[in-house]
């Protein structure tokens, strides 16, 4: 019988960063943050695993900017087309496999990517599948605490593409005085952008609220997009497409 077991006597390969901690020199936990940091390539292939191997033949190179600042957890702004799944439902993950390096926007500034960016999100928008705008999702516990546990504190702006003729009086019942799933709706701000577009400013709505409300006053919805979560627009950014949060933003 013919013994198929790897033989690791010949293995000529070492961890990726004990490699580097010899070459820099550095220490091994330095080395470790310039790999996961995005910062070293291996044979012009960028590598961001510390246990990695490679052999004493590979070319390894460390980028001219490389930093060993703490990689801190990100927050991500996506557009969500129509159809994906917006974390509403139990059809499989939320959008998720609509984050990767090639629909990061272009059209936005934005930092290095790195494969951990999308390992342990959470999703804090949801948002319907046949809905389309913007998602928010991060690993940052500040921004998941101010948008999940005070969700009742944060507007968000949907745009409903609606069809019907309006009852009377119905923006003002609209704004304030109809209800959903037996409760009163708070007041929320409501107005028409064009002839057959309804701008809706509520805090924290819910799955089916905005049909619902329209449906009460004789319309009927075509379609949903939410253009704002907080203080942070979508604007420009591409159907389909993400980019990080700034520094500088706030919700």
């Amino acid at each position: 019988m013919t013994d198929t077991t790897a033989d690791t006597s010949t293995d000529n390969t070492v961890r990726l960063a004990k490699r580097l901690s010899e070459m820099r020199p550095c220490s091994r936990r330095e080395a470790e943050l310039y790999i996961e940091g995005g910062f070293v390539s291996v044979d012009g292939v960028v590598v961001e695993e510390a246990g990695a191997r490679v052999t004493m033949e590979q070319q390894i190179v460390v980028a001219p900017d490389a930093t060993l600042f703490e990689i801190l957890p990100v927050t991500i702004l996506l557009h969500k087309p129509v159809g994906a799944n917006g974390g509403i439902g139990k059809d499989g993950s939320p959008a998720v496999h609509l984050l990767n390096p090639a629909s990061l926007t272009r059209s936005a500034p934005g930092q290095r990517f790195l494969k951990r960016h999308l390992v342990n999100l959470t999703l804090t928008t949801p948002l319907e599948t046949h809905a389309s705008g913007l998602l928010v999702f991060t690993q940052d516990f500040r921004v998941s605490r101010k948008l999940v546990d005070e969700a009742a504190k944060i507007e968000h702006e949907i745009i409903a593409e609606v069809t019907g003729d309006i009852m009377e009086n119905g923006l003002a019942l609209l704004n304030h005085g109809l209800p959903f799933n037996g409760k009163p709706l708070p007041p929320m701000k409501v107005s028409w952008q064009n002839e057959n577009r309804l701008r809706f400013a509520p805090k924290n709505p819910k799955p089916g609220q905005i049909e619902h409300m329209c449906k009460l006053v004789g319309l009927t919805v075509v379609s949903l997009k939410r253009i704002r979560v907080g203080r942070i627009a979508m604007s420009s950014l591409p159907v389909g497409e993400w980019r990080y949060l700034q520094a500088h933003e706030r919700f």
